[in-house]
């Protein structure tokens, strides 16, 4: 027997595409005697390149060998890497090493001696299952299976959030959509997701024959009492897929979609693995190798389910899209992301959605006033009903007059005359620069959380900083950048948003503290706000600060309503599209907030 010994004969089989000529002959394996060694290097290489025919043809059963090795290279995935050596040969046998690699340390190696035999007067593998791995038998065939991490996303509670759950993603040929498999389809599928529709027939070109179109997505549940009659449906497809999904079905949180995909790629580097035997009809026969999820604790969230059901229930009382978003101010968690089902509709807007803040950005715009040192919380300031600041005429709300009074009176009853005089003698970047402070415009990345705060540029006009020091013109805030303005507030300095145990966030911009006595005159104008000012609906909820909001969009005849508002650690932001007045947001906030009172 010829030892290869120190200098192998090697052949990597990188994505399984490699052609059987190219291989053959990178490897140096044409020419020569038809000897044992001949064949050992020609079999490797094949193998190298993943050419199933190429490594059948040199055996005495090419079409055994042809079916099992085919099932292997399918079942141990394209995206395996291999590299395969003669180790030692002779004219009667020869031995081969396997080493396989799977990603994310995950690999095997084992060497096979493969028996030669002579058929019509050529030396040949003696095929059998053995030649690939010497413990398959019969027709067995290898088959790689990743083992799913299947511990659950936790609440800030420790309790299941989410957790990984067979569904069953129903398609159908395109083909087969005549109008009477439609009414069927429609029909089965209003059984399990009440109202369904399927979408309108595409016009123009007719679909491709093998073109399926996605119906929907169901979980076990729902999908058992109709899996037969679908089943029966000509050109549907059932395929059962292991996907993360919410303990309670009713929560839609827009937070579900960055968990399911922090989830995901998480389980590329902790699932376990298995290289097992399979049988023809694809039943495991046996494990050869493997290794399992590794032990440690589950992915845990700041969600606090109490919070969250209650924002869910607050802001589904609204017809018109709004959210919700509410953040622990001590530490920056958070603790509440909802928005209802016509929100749902523009995606994320709780998160990413961005709107004009109208006057719950006279936050921002008091705050930096007096950062200037022009004003105090005591300083008499004029509220006319309508005022002409460098040319741009400004109205407060239904043209209100309160003559001159204290500015923190101004503040609670939102004058809007008041906050554009007071921004037009601020430098261009003063709003901005408060903004900053205030985490609104900084780019936050949170592990588990896409989130964009906002955008407050320059204003480096007179008729901008009256338009920005409202909340119009061209500011832009979401959600979760207004509750991060009410977080600030609440706690001095802003908090970096924390949403999964353990990981840390960054951000462009590390705001400075604001001053403590800035901060307590502007909280005293907030808590004004509600026991006496625009936000009076909700002064029976013990505790609370806040800022309403409305804010002009379009051609200036429909506003957004919002209010920010502050209650212990907890600060929120709520929004209503469309709104019209900053009503409907105080209604949402009165239904989180007062059965917190009740506890």
């Amino acid at each position: 027997m010829t030892h290869i010994g120190a200098n192998p004969v090697r052949c990597k089989r990188g994505a399984l595409v490699l052609a059987a000529a190219l291989t053959l002959t990178s490897c140096g394996l044409l020419g020569g005697p038809d000897s044992g060694e001949k064949v050992a290097k020609k079999f490797v290489g094949a193998l190298g390149g993943a050419d199933v025919a190429a490594a059948a043809a040199l055996t005495d059963d090419p079409d055994r060998a042809s079916e099992v090795l085919r099932r292997t290279f399918d079942g141990l995935g394209g995206e395996a890497d291999a590299d395969f050596t003669v180790e030692q040969a002779g004219d009667s046998a020869f031995t081969y090493r396997s080493d396989w690699d799977f990603g994310g340390g995950r690999t095997w190696s084992y060497s096979t001696t493969v028996p030669l035999t002579t058929a019509d007067g050529s030396r040949r593998v003696a095929w059998s299952a053995a030649v690939i791995n010497e413990r398959l038998q019969g027709d067995q065939a290898l088959q790689y299976t990743p083992v799913t991490d299947t511990r659950a996303v936790l609440d800030a509670n420790g309790m299941a959030l989410m957790e990984p759950r067979t569904v069953t993603v129903v398609d159908v040929d395109s083909a087969a959509l005549v109008p009477t498999v439609r009414t069927r389809l429609t029909a089965l599928l209003a059984k399990a997701v009440p109202g369904f529709e399927l979408a309108a027939p595409r016009t123009g070109e007719p679909a491709t024959p093998d073109e399926r179109v996605h119906l929907v997505t169901l979980r076990q549940e729902d999908v058992e009492p109709i899996r037969a009659e679908l089943e029966q449906v000509p050109g549907i497809h059932l395929s059962d897929q292991l996907r993360l999904l919410t303990v309670d079905r009713r929560m839609t949180s827009p937070v579900v979609a960055g968990l399911r995909a922090t989830w995901e790629a998480r389980q590329k580097d902790s699932a376990g693995w298995r290289v097992q035997s399979v049988d023809p009809e694809g039943s495991v026969t046996g494990t050869l190798t493997g290794g399992d999820p590794p032990e440690g604790t589950a992915m845990r969230t700041t969600l606090d389910p109490r919070l969250q059901y209650l924002a869910q229930q607050a802001v589904d009382t609204e017809p018109r899209a709004a959210a919700l978003v509410a953040l622990d101010s001590g530490n920056g968690q958070v603790l509440a992301v909802a928005q209802n089902a016509p929100a749902d509709r523009s995606g994320p807007i709780a998160l990413t959605g961005l709107y004009p803040p109208g006057s719950t950005f006279k936050t921002v715009t008091t705050m930096a006033a007096l950062q200037s040192g022009a004003v105090t919380a005591d300083s008499v300031v004029d509220c006319p009903g309508t005022a002409n600041i460098e040319g741009r005429v400004i109205p407060n709300e239904n043209e209100f007059d309160l003559g001159r009074v204290p500015l923190h009176t101004a503040f609670a009853h939102s004058c809007n005359t008041t906050m554009g005089r007071l921004a037009v003698g601020l430098p261009a970047d003063a709003l901005q620069d408060q903004a900053h402070e205030f985490g609104l415009g900084v780019d936050y990345v949170t592990p588990g959380l896409t989130t964009v705060t906002g955008s407050v540029p320059s204003a480096d006009t007179p008729a901008k900083r009256v338009e920005a020091a409202i909340g119009q013109g061209e500011n832009l805030a979401s959600p979760f950048g207004m509750a991060m303005v009410a977080a600030t507030i609440a706690r001095g300095s802003a908090p970096l948003p924390q949403f999964i145990g353990g990981e840390t966030t960054t951000a462009d911009h590390e705001p400075d503290p604001l001053d403590p006595a800035h901060v307590r005159d502007l909280k005293a104008m907030m808590t004004e706000a509600v026991r006496s000012g625009t936000a009076t609906g909700l002064s029976d909820i013990s505790g609370l600060m806040g800022k309403t909001g409305t804010a002009e969009f379009g051609d200036g005849k429909h506003s957004h309503g919002w209010f920010v508002g502050i209650r212990g650690t907890v600060a929120f932001a709520v929004l209503v599209v469309s709104g019209e007045s900053s009503g409907p947001a105080l209604d949402i906030a009165g239904h989180f907030l007062r059965p917190l009172d009740e506890q």
